[in-house]
């Protein structure tokens, strides 16, 4: 199969396909079973929340798809290529201009200013956004010269947005972006990846173990104990604004 990353979606074709998908880590106390067989697909511009406890599974599936962590069986296909077969070169390639990531932790780099560390992300793209718009996309075009120690918390994790969208990824995938935050601040980050997939049109992947912000999904997909244990389909979403907790 080529080692393609690129190229438009087909609406009729999923984004992701996982079959068989099996994760397993070798410790010192045993093998844990990290993910027990996966089947699931995810669509172009579908916005899916992951719910469940931490250990269940979901972080490990969102590296996979990430092209940060490979199976132990099964497979993923993205567009249809199946992304275990990729080059490390591929690999690269596909993590830089097809997926952009938004984590717990900000990693910021402290010395550059907001518009500074969202122009790093821009360097790696091939058609990227301005980090004027990326910032702007997320509500802080007033903060652009501000360094990090100058930001809020929930500034900063929007800037991680901002760096994340910056290079106009077909993937944004977010790890417990609101999990640091409280639930004001952590409506505002939900709002900027809200208008960030909205604007790119990004297939979104959110991670959280807060059931409130299941509501903002197209689908939410639960995982206990690395298995898929329910997918429910929002049949309206709930806008970022709308939620509380």
């Amino acid at each position: 199969m080529a080692e393609k990353t690129g190229g438009g979606a087909n609406a009729a074709q999923p984004t992701f396909v996982a079959r068989a998908l099996t994760k397993t880590y070798r410790t010192e106390a045993g093998e844990v079973h990290a993910l027990r067989g996966i089947d699931l697909e995810l669509w172009p511009g579908e916005f899916v929340v992951m719910l469940g406890p931490s250990g269940s599974g979901k972080s490990t599936f969102l590296n996979i798809l990430g092209g940060l962590d490979s199976p132990t069986a099964g497979q993923v296909l993205y567009r249809g290529a199946d992304l275990a077969a990729f080059s490390e070169r591929a690999r690269t390639r596909y993590r830089r201009e097809e997926i952009g990531f938004v984590f717990q932790f900000y990693n910021l780099i402290p010395s550059l200013t907001a518009r500074e560390n969202v122009l790093l992300a821009t360097e790696i793209a091939p058609e990227p956004l301005t980090p004027e718009a990326a910032l702007d996309l997320v509500g802080l075009s007033a903060r652009a010269d501000h360094f990090p120690a100058e930001m809020s918390g929930g500034e900063q994790q929007r800037v991680a947005v901002a760096r994340a969208i910056a290079k106009r990824p077909s993937i944004l995938l977010c790890d417990e972006p609101t999990g640091a935050l409280d639930s004001n601040t952590g409506i505002l980050v939900l709002q900027a990846i809200e208008a960030a997939s909205s604007a790119l049109k990004t297939t979104t992947v959110l991670i959280t173990h807060n059931v409130s912000i299941a509501a903002m999904g197209d689908r939410v997909i639960s995982f206990t104990n690395g298995h898929i244990a329910d997918i429910r389909l929002n049949a309206q979403r709930r806008p970022a604004g709308e939620l509380s907790w």
